[in-house]
C-alpha cells in the first residue's frame, strides 16, 4: 500500500516551523498525523499528544488487530526543539508514545510535560522520568505554563474513567493564549454536559476526533464525523480540525463525510494533511 504523503516533513517542515518563530501576530498549528499537533506563537511551541513512531505497528504485527500504518511520518521526533510543553491526554500509546516521548523529553531541556493526575505513575514508568516531573491537571482545574493555560476538560473514552480520587484518566485541554482558545478533545465520545462545559470558552479552534465508535475494531471509540461537526457547532467553535484518521487502516474514517457534513452545517472547518499548517487570522 502506497503511502499517503505529507505536505511537508522532517527538515523541511522544521524550517518552515522555524521560519514563523518570530512571528508577533498569528499562531500557527501543523497536524502531525493521528491527534498530534505542535501550535507555535510568538516563539513558543505546544507538543499535543505526538505519535512520531511506528511503535504500535510492530507491537500489533502478528496479532487480530494489525496496524497497519497508513500515512508517512511526518517528523522524526528528535527533530523537534525549542519545546515549551508536551501534552499527553491519556495513557494509550497513540497519545503517549515511549519511542516519541522519550527524545522529545531528552533533547528539550526545561520542557514542561502536562498529563492526567491520574496517570501519573503510569507515565513516569513509561517516559523513564522522575515520578514528581509531570504537571498532573484535573478536569475542572487550570494551569498556566509561560503564558499557555491549559484547562482540564473531561474525556469518554468509552467511559469516564477516573481513579480512586476521583481524577479523569482521560481528558480534554482547553489551551488559552493571547485571546485565543484551542480545545484538543483527546479521544472522546460526546457525553452530557459536554457543550454546556465548553462553550463558556469561546473556542477558536477545535480538534476534534472522526474516527467513530466501531466495537468491532476491539478498540476505544471516538466521536464519528456527525458528531465532529455538530459537536463543534454546539459550542460554537470558530473552526473545527479533523484528526485521529489516515494513520491505521483499521481505525479510520473518511475525511470527505466530514467535509460534506461540515458544509450541509454550514460549520467552518480546515482539514489538514500530514505537516500542513493553519494559521489564525
Amino acid at each position: 500500500m502506497n503511502l499517503i504523503t505529507a505536505v511537508k516533513k522532517d527538515e523541511a517542515l522544521v524550517a518552515e516551523m522555524d521560519s514563523l518563530l518570530d512571528d508577533e501576530k498569528q499562531f500557527h498549528l501543523w497536524w502531525l498525523g493521528q491527534s498530534g499537533y505542535l501550535l507555535q506563537w510568538k516563539g513558543k511551541r505546544i507538543l499535543i499528544d505526538p505519535y512520531l513512531s511506528d511503535s504500535l505497528t510492530k507491537k500489533y504485527a502478528v496479532t487480530d488487530k494489525p496496524h497497519t500504518r497508513m500515512s508517512e511520518l511526518v517528523i522524526k521526533p528528535e527533530l523537534l526543539k525549542n519545546i515549551t510543553v508536551l501534552t499527553s491526554s491519556h495513557n494509550h500509546t497513540d497519545h503517549l508514545d515511549e519511542e516519541t516521548l522519550v527524545p522529545v523529553l531528552q533533547n528539550n531541556p526545561g520542557i514542561q510535560f502536562i498529563i492526567p493526575e491520574a496517570n501519573r505513575n503510569f507515565v513516569a514508568e513509561r517516559v523513564k522520568c522522575e515520578n514528581d516531573f509531570p504537571i498532573g491537571l484535573k478536569d475542572g482545574k487550570s494551569v498556566t505554563v509561560d503564558g499557555f493555560t491549559f484547562h482540564g476538560i473531561p474525556a469518554k473514552h468509552n467511559e469516564i474513567d477516573r481513579d480512586e480520587n476521583g481524577n479523569c484518566r482521560c481528558m480534554g485541554y482547553v489551551i488559552e493564549f493571547g485571546g485565543y482558545r484551542i480545545y484538543h478533545s483527546g479521544d472522546t465520545l460526546w457525553f452530557d454536559g459536554m457543550e454546556e462545559l465548553l462553550q463558556p470558552f469561546a473556542v477558536d479552534v477545535a480538534l476534534l476526533p472522526i474516527n467513530g465508535n466501531k466495537p468491532e475494531r476491539k478498540v476505544a471509540g471516538n466521536l464519528d464525523c456527525r458528531e465532529a461537526v455538530e459537536l463543534a457547532k454546539a459550542i460554537h467553535a470558530k473552526c473545527v480540525i479533523p484528526c485521529h484518521y489516515d494513520m491505521f487502516s483499521f481505525n479510520t474514517a473518511d475525511v470527505s463525510e466530514f467535509i460534506k457534513i461540515a458544509e450541509e452545517q454550514g460549520q467552518p472547518y480546515k482539514v489538514l494533511r500530514g505537516g500542513e499548517r493553519y494559521s489564525s487570522k
